[in-house]
């Protein structure tokens, strides 16, 4: 049978590396590897148990070559993930939880790997937030590996193949590991058919600068090796096989971005003022140690969000301690070009992560037992936390930030919590930083209404635009059915984070906006009318926000605010922000070209 040829094909994934990458094919086989199920005899249960174990040695072992055989130092920077898939591997629980299903079920090694990496993926999936789902792909990739070296396959798909000439690979998936072990010098793109934007192997990809589409859905089945494809990262399009006229604009947007990322980074450095002087400052959302060089190359005045559930999801089964939060926090503060650094404390519910904590089963997790609510209830787990910070703050700006607020009790108990933490480490002659700032995120409708209230209690406000949407407006953004409800500039919306501002001005606190409505260019004129002190994104937008606010005037965001809250539909609201935004940066970037998704 004729293989079918497809000419000028476009398909639609998620844009995770910008840039545009043009070339030939070169396609990694990661097909599924057959698991045999087999059932044994009680005899041949400590058989088993010695091949699983040998396995685990034996993808660390491959593990740490890759992660000592990386000859450029800028890539060796982002091992720290190899480093993490090591640690799970390293975990007693994940290998007992193995040996303990080939005891109880009598069954071999791979069936029994693939039963616990079940039960685990089924855990992950049923977390709501996209970032937290998406570390059930480093199971996935550890399983992977597993798999291979039991059925005796030692190298990995990207290790055998060849790579001549500059090529465009296109996988099912790629590992972290698969992606740094990329020749660079021959690698101008990637694109996959699984994958989400806070993925490792997107961030992997963001840090060695690969313009990368991921999510495709079947673009590996759709082509063949030495095919001509087309990478965009900015708006996550493979073109397969294009025509002459796609292959010059393309190369003529290729010319266009490679400058505009020049000028950006040369904006990098400049202070984020708006043409009449209102100062905004421009932070980073960050996860790992790891990021800290890119967001100093691309100039953020501090860390608006150090998420630290990461911090819980490499245990596993042992809860951090004191000392594992302070080492971290630590070599945070110690970086001397943050004017600030906000570390969220732990922002997930027990039940799916902290296996040390009885949890009860709960229908609906996202408002239930998390976060805060969490945290208070247990409070050995929250002083872990806040005594690594406090002990940290010593050494630079930290602050602390509590999320998932709903009212004025859940304040002064964590503050009550944090003074306690502070008595106990002066009884100790341990050194903290007395006048640590203390902000609360405003997530929760509830906070929205009373925040005139919770300004009186605290240093700071945060906005999670992502939560604070989905409360409001009652939707899922993940759930297929109803994601086109998720309307960032919903006149609800607006109203409740205007109200925030105002009671946070009218307190003489800050107040910052650390979602994903400060990544996306569109709704920058939008963030300044509403006169935020501060807004905080992926390092990478960084450079685009900081041009567009340096283009535009506070007061005439202000006004154009106006008109947008008049409006009685988010789609009239889009309407008019696209329009001005098309008159005042005409041809910037197709991020900010494109409105209307």
């Amino acid at each position: 049978m004729k293989e079918e040829l497809f000419i000028n094909r476009t398909l639609k994934g998620m844009g995770v590396s910008s840039g545009i990458s043009i070339g030939r094919v070169r396609l990694i086989d990661r097909g599924k590897i057959a698991i045999p199920k087999r059932s044994i005899t009680e005899r041949h249960v400590e058989r088993e148990i010695v091949r699983i174990r040998a396995a685990i040695e034996e993808a660390i072992d491959q593990l740490g070559h890759i992660r000592d055989s990386i000859p450029d130092e800028d890539v060796k920077k982002h091992a720290f993930i190899i480093d993490a898939h090591i640690l799970i591997l390293q975990d007693e629980f994940f290998s007992n939880s193995i040996i303990d299903v080939i005891r109880s079920e009598l069954i071999n090694a791979e069936w029994a790997l693939e039963v616990v990496v079940f039960r685990f993926l089924t855990s992950f999936d049923q977390v709501e937030d996209p970032y937290l789902r998406e570390r059930g792909q480093d199971i996935k990739h550890i399983y992977e590996r597993l798999a291979r070296i039991l059925s005796a396959e030692k190298r990995s798909p990207i290790e055998r193949t060849a790579v001549k000439g500059k090529s465009v690979i296109i996988a099912h998936d790629l590992s972290p590991a698969d992606t740094i072990q990329l020749n660079l010098n021959r690698i101008s793109g990637f694109a996959t058919d699984v994958g989400g934007r806070t993925s490792h192997t997107s961030i992997v990809a963001r840090a060695l600068e690969i313009p990368a589409v991921v999510g495709v859905g079947n673009v590996s089945s759709l082509v063949k090796n030495n095919d001509l494809v087309i990478i965009d990262g900015e708006e996550g399009l493979v073109i397969i096989n294009p025509a002459e006229e796609v292959r010059k604009e393309y190369l003529a947007k290729q010319v266009h971005l490679r400058n505009l990322k020049k000028e950006h980074l040369r904006l990098a450095r400049l202070k984020a003022e708006t043409r009449d002087g209102f100062k905004m400052r421009v932070g980073a959302n960050i996860e790992l140690l790891a990021e800290m060089d890119i967001v100093e190359k691309y100039g953020a005045s501090g860390i608006g969000l150090y998420r630290t559930e990461y911090i819980y999801l490499s245990k596993r089964n042992n809860l951090p301690t004191e000392m594992d939060h302070y080492h971290i926090y630590r070599k945070l503060a110690e970086n001397n070009s943050m004017e600030y650094i906000t570390i969220r404390t732990l922002d997930i519910g027990g039940d799916k992560f902290v296996s040390e904590i009885e949890m009860p089963k709960e229908i609906n997790p996202a408002m239930g037992l998390r976060a805060i609510r969490l945290c208070i209830k247990e409070v050995p787990l929250f002083k872990a936390q806040l005594k690594g910070i406090l002990r940290a703050s010593v050494f630079g700006p930290l602050r602390i930030l509590i999320p998932m607020v709903s009212g004025i009790e859940e304040v002064r108990r964590a503050k009550a919590i944090i003074k306690e933490c502070m008595e106990e480490l002066s009884r100790k002659h341990i050194a903290y930083n007395r006048d640590i700032k203390t902000g609360i995120m405003i997530e929760v409708p509830s906070a929205c209404m009373m925040s005139d209230m919770l300004a009186a209690e605290v240093d700071f406000f945060s906005i999670g635009t992502n939560d604070l949407i989905q409360y409001a407006l009652a939707i899922d953004r993940v759930n297929e059915y109803v994601s086109y409800l998720y309307e960032p500039l919903h006149p609800a919306v607006l109203k409740m984070i205007k109200k925030a501002v105002d009671d946070a001005h009218a307190a003489k606190i800050t107040i910052a906006l650390c979602g994903e409505m400060a990544g996306e260019p569109r709704y920058i004129p939008v963030l300044l009318g509403l006169g935020l002190d501060e807004i905080s994104m992926n390092p990478y937008a960084i450079p685009l926000a900081k041009k567009m606010i340096r283009g535009l005037d506070h007061g005439y965001c202000r006004e154009l605010l106006d008109e947008i809250m008049k409006k009685d539909s988010p789609a009239e609201a889009e309407l008019l922000l696209k329009n001005e935004m098309t008159k005042l940066f005409p041809g910037d970037c197709p991020r900010v070209q494109k409105m209307i998704r």
